[in-house]
């Protein structure tokens, strides 16, 4: 029998947020996409994500009718399937800027690394639900999640994608200390993080290696590897308060601001809406990622509430490295900014998350 609590508690507020940021970020990749091409004239890519965004918003309706909880008997499979894909990328994948990370099916392009993201997301919450204690989580218990960690990761920074690799690092991370480990055991993980630093650093390639010392001094390649980011910089301070204006933005229209439809779109909103324009922006994703913690903090199912504060941990980590990028606080990463950057596998990989948060929100009142 249809439960009419479910219509009663859906959240059309957490709706009309994610339908605000998508507008937004349409207008700005309208006028990303426009450089070198008549403003009349709607550039291939915009229709594309257009397309994406439609499809996103079905994706989306499909998962919130799905009772999260069964997510949680369906973690293993949805987990094995997306490594599957992972695998398929090294054997299969097509090759794209150095990298190995697109898998063709059929007529579609997917990044299986993007769909990753959602399915360690699951697969933590379900292997912390049944696992997390008043006192805190011991190494013995941090063993399975490790593993679930440590596989994607390295296949993600074989293809390689350092960005991804990380950014699924640090959700796992976060997920990790809001079920809360023993202090023993987040004293000695830190310090064996610290150490593990120079090791790291031995393991990266010449070209990473390259990124970090360039975002720390850019200027001693400003031709090459620190090019986008003083481009970036050159862009973001020109927008000053208000902007130059709609198509106007003179970084971006003469080609001098690289990946602008992609990774530094939120240099394009800068420079044409200056301060003013990336405040609102950044507003309206406040509001995204409080509305998120809130339905992880309403939720009487454990499961649900890791899961809720995965997918917003999710959204909030790729949000503070794609403007820490921007702004030349972080290194370079292929990290878009959610509902903004082109690329239909992060649309429905942050559409499929937001799914997830309103069917968690539809279903709050059950405890089981």
């Amino acid at each position: 029998m249809f439960d009419r609590r479910l219509i009663e508690n859906f959240d059309w507020g957490f709706v009309v947020l994610i339908l605000l940021i998508s507008s937004v970020g349409l207008v700005i990749l309208y006028s990303a996409l426009a450089t070198g091409h008549d403003p009349g004239v709607v550039h291939i890519l915009f229709k594309k994500q257009m397309i994406w965004m439609g499809a996103g918003f079905i994706v989306m309706m499909i998962t919130l009718m799905i009772d999260f909880r069964d997510l949680d008997k369906l973690n293993l499979l949805i987990y094995a399937l997306c490594v599957g894909l992972l695998v398929s990328v090294i054997l299969f994948g097509q090759i794209g800027g150095g990298s190995r990370r697109w898998l063709l099916i059929g007529f579609i392009r997917i990044q299986p690394s993007e769909l990753m993201k959602i399915a360690l997301i699951i697969s933590l919450a379900a292997a912390y639900s049944t696992s997390a204690s008043q006192t805190g989580l011991n190494f013995r218990k941090l063993i399975k999640p490790a593993i679930l960690c440590a596989i994607p990761f390295v296949l993600i920074v074989n293809q390689p994608d350092l960005g991804t690799g990380l950014l699924l690092l640090l959700i796992a991370g976060s997920i990790t200390l809001f079920v809360k480990v023993e202090k023993r055991v987040f004293f000695t993980l830190s310090g064996i993080c610290l150490a593990a630093v120079p090791l790291v650093w031995f393991t990266l390639k010449e070209y990473q290696k390259f990124r970090i010392l360039t975002f720390l001094n850019p200027d001693r390649d400003p031709l090459g590897a620190g090019y986008h980011i003083i481009q970036s910089k050159i862009a973001i301070g020109s927008g000053m308060l208000t902007g130059k204006g709609f198509l106007k933005g003179t970084q971006s229209a003469l080609s001098f601001l690289p990946e602008q439809h992609t990774d530094f779109i939120a240099s394009v909103l800068a420079e044409e809406w200056g301060f003013a324009g990336c405040s609102i922006l950044l507003i309206l994703y406040f509001f995204l990622l409080f509305w998120g913690l809130n339905i992880a903090y309403n939720c009487r199912n454990m499961f649900g509430s890791i899961l809720a504060f995965g997918v917003t941990t999710m959204i909030f980590w790729q949000i503070f490295i794609n403007i820490g990028m921007v702004m030349g606080l972080m290194p370079v990463v292929g990290v878009p900014l959610p509902l903004v950057s082109y690329g239909g596998s992060s649309v429905i990989t942050n559409m499929v998350g937001f799914g997830i948060l309103l069917n968690i929100s539809m279903r709050r009142f059950s405890s089981n």
